[in-house]
C-alpha cells in the first residue's frame, strides 16, 4: 500500500505522556458532567498506570496499556494484547499479583466506526489457592510445570466472544502463567509461558500471565516537561516492572471487517458497583457489573483528563466521547502545546487543532479513517496494511504505515510520535487526510528512551518475559533469561538502552516481601451498569 504520509525533516518530534492532546479528545468523555478544568499534573506513573484516583486503589483491574497489530509472523491475523495491573515489583511476595476473579476484562472492537463494539472478548478468571492455614508460600517446592504440585497458587480463565448478539465460549478452563517467584522457584520460566498459551475455537491463539511492561518512556515528563530544560531524560522509568498480560491472536476473517479492513479497538474492566467488607476480614463483590477502567489510545487519561474527571473518563463509552464540548476544545486547542511554548519557547500550532482531531479521533484519511466514522478515543487499526520487515520506531510519522498512530506495536515510541503530533509534525487537509510530515527538530531527543530494556519476541504472545524475583533491581546483571523461542533476553541493537537483560544470575528464592496490593476502595455507584451483550 502506497503510503499516504512522505516524511520530512525539521520541527518536533517526541510527544511526551502528553500526547495529551490526542487523548485529550478521550478526555472529553470523561467529562460526563462536569466542568473542565485546565489540566492537573498527574501522579501516574505510566501509560494508564495509576491515572485515576479511584482506579489508583484497585489495581488488579487498571488497564495499563494496549496495542494491536497485524502479526508480524502471521500477516492473515491480527493480534490484541492489553494489560493490567501496573507497577509489580518482582519481589513482591508473597501474594504476588493474580487476576480479579471477581472482575470481568474484555477487549472491544468497532468493525463499522460508529464506536460502539461489535465483537467483544471477555475472560473471567478463577482461583485456586492450595495455601490455606499452612503456610505462606506461593510455591513450596521447584515449579517444573503449571500443574507441578508445588505450584500451590493458581488461576484459570473462561475466554467468552460476544458477538452481534451471540456469545460463543473460546476457551474453557485456560491456565493462566504465574508470577515469575524466582529463578531458584521456576528455573525455566519460559517453558511455563509456553505451557499457558492456548489454542482457540474459531482459529488463533490466547495468553494470560505475567509479562515485563512493555512500555517504554522516561516520567519525569510530570517535573516541568523533563526538568524546564530536557536535563531529566534518558532513564526508562518501568524497566525492572512486571504486568498482568492477555494476548490475543485471531483470524482477520473472525472480524468480519469491512472493505476498508479498519477496525477500532479499547479495553476495559468490570466489577460489581458493590464491595462488602466484614468484620472478619472477608469481603464480596455484589451488584451489576459497571465499568471501573478503560484504555484506547496511550496517555490520554493521565495527561489530558483533569483529576475530577478522571474516574468518570474510565466509566464512560467511546460512544458519548464527541459529546463532551469541554474536553474535545481541548483537543481542538491542546494544553501540552500551549505547555512546550511555555516552558521552552517554541511557538505553538495554531488552532484549531483538525491535525488532532484525525489522528486521535477518527483516524486519518485513506490510513485508518474508516467511512462514516463517529468520532471516539480508541486505537484504529487499518488491517489491509502489512507488517512492516524492518519496523520504524516513529511509526507513521517514518513512513512505516504499518506502526502507531495506525494500531500500535511493542516497538513504537508513543511518547516521542506524541510529542511531535501535539507540536504539529502530521499535516492534514480539510477532510484528514495526511499531506506531509514535518519533525521538530527541537524536541526530536525526545525522552532518549527509544526502546524496551528486553527485547520482544518473534512469536506470539511477542511480550518480554517478566524480570524475576531473584533479579536486585539497580544492581548489576549477569547471566540472561532462561533460553525459550519466545524471546532474546536482549535489547535491540541501536535502540540506545543498555543490552542486559535484567534478570540476575545471582541466588534466586522466594520473595518474603508483602506486596502493595493495597485496600480496594469503596466504589462509588456509577451511573451507567456494563452488561455483556
Amino acid at each position: 500500500m502506497t503510503s499516504p504520509v512522505t516524511p520530512r525533516t525539521s520541527h518536533s518530534r517526541r510527544p511526551s505522556v502528553l500526547r495529551a492532546s490526542a487523548v485529550a479528545l478521550t478526555g472529553s468523555a470523561l467529562a460526563i458532567g462536569g466542568s473542565l478544568a485546565l489540566l492537573g499534573p498527574s501522579v501516574s506513573l505510566a501509560s494508564s498506570h495509576r491515572e485515576a484516583p479511584l482506579i489508583a486503589g484497585d489495581p488488579q483491574v487498571d488497564n495499563t496499556d494496549l496495542y494491536a497489530f497485524v502479526s508480524p509472523d502471521k500477516s492473515d491475523s491480527v493480534t490484541l494484547i492489553a494489560n493490567f495491573y501496573p507497577d509489580q515489583r518482582p519481589t513482591g511476595g508473597p501474594n504476588f499479583f493474580p487476576f480479579s476473579p471477581d472482575a470481568r476484562y474484555n477487549i472491544k472492537l468497532d468493525t463499522n466506526g460508529d464506536a460502539k463494539p461489535d465483537i467483544i472478548y471477555q475472560w473471567k478468571f478463577k482461583t485456586q489457592d492450595l495455601r490455606g492455614t499452612k503456610t505462606f508460600l506461593y510455591n513450596n517446592g521447584v515449579v517444573t510445570s503449571l500443574t507441578d504440585p508445588n505450584l500451590l497458587f493458581r488461576q484459570t480463565y473462561t475466554l467468552t466472544k460476544f458477538a452481534r448478539g451471540h456469545s460463543k465460549v473460546l476457551v474453557r478452563n485456560g491456565k493462566v502463567a504465574p508470577s515469575h517467584v524466582g529463578k531458584a522457584s521456576m528455573p525455566d520460566y519460559a517453558g511455563l509461558r509456553q505451557e499457558s498459551i492456548t489454542r482457540v475455537r474459531g482459529g488463533g491463539q490466547t495468553f494470560a500471565g505475567q509479562a515485563d511492561d512493555p512500555f517504554f518512556l522516561d516520567l519525569r515528563v510530570m517535573d516541568l516537561l523533563y526538568g524546564g530544560n530536557l536535563s531529566e531524560v534518558g532513564d526508562n522509568t518501568l524497566k525492572g516492572f512486571n504486568v498482568n498480560s492477555l494476548a490475543l491472536q485471531v483470524p482477520k476473517s473472525e472480524l468480519r471487517l469491512r472493505k476498508d479492513g479498519i477496525v477500532g479497538v479499547w479495553s476495559t474492566t468490570d466489577r460489581p458497583s458493590m464491595k462488602v467488607a466484614k468484620a472478619d476480614g472477608t469481603q464480596k463483590y455484589a451488584g451489576h457489573y459497571v465499568q471501573v477502567s478503560r484504555l484506547g489510545m496511550p496517555l490520554v487519561n493521565e495527561l489530558v483528563v483533569p483529576a475530577g474527571l478522571k474516574d468518570a473518563f474510565n466509566a464512560l463509552p467511546p460512544e458519548k466521547d464527541r459529546t463532551i464540548k469541554p474536553v474535545v476544545d481541548r483537543v481542538l486547542k491542546p494544553e501540552l502545546a500551549m505547555l512546550i511554548e511555555k516552558i521552552y519557547g517554541i511557538p505553538a500550532p495554531a488552532t484549531p487543532r483538525k491535525d488532532l482531531v484525525a489522528i486521535f479521533l477518527t483516524g486519518l484519511k485513506g490510513l485508518n479513517q474508516p467511512a462514516g466514522v463517529t468520532p471516539a478515543e480508541m486505537l484504529r487499526l487499518n488491517t489491509k496494511i502489512p507488517p512492516s520487515a524492518a519496523p520504524k520506531r516513529l511509526g507513521v510519522l517514518e513512513g512505516d504505515n504499518a506502526g502507531f498512530p495506525n494500531g500500535r506495536r511493542l516497538t513504537d515510541d508513543v511518547v516521542d510520535i506524541e510529542i511531535q503530533a501535539v507540536e504539529g509534525a502530521v499535516s492534514v487537509d480539510k477532510n484528514g487526510a495526511p499531506t506531509g510530515v514535518k519533525i521538530v527538530e527541537a524536541l526530536k531527543a525526545g525522552d532518549a528512551v527509544d526502546a524496551n530494556d528486553y527485547a520482544f519476541g518473534s512469536s506470539f504472545p511477542y511480550l518480554a518475559l517478566p524480570t524475576s524475583g531473584s533479579t536486585v533491581l539497580g544492581a548489576p546483571v549477569t547471566g540472561s533469561t532462561s533460553s525459550s523461542a519466545i524471546l532474546t533476553g536482549a535489547a535491540s541493537s541501536g535502540s540506545g538502552i543498555s543490552g542486559t537483560p535484567l534478570v540476575s544470575g545471582a541466588a534466586g528464592g522466594l520473595g518474603l516481601l508483602l506486596a502493595g496490593l493495597g485496600l480496594l476502595l469503596f466504589r462509588r455507584e456509577r451511573r451507567q451498569a456494563v452488561m455483556a451483550p
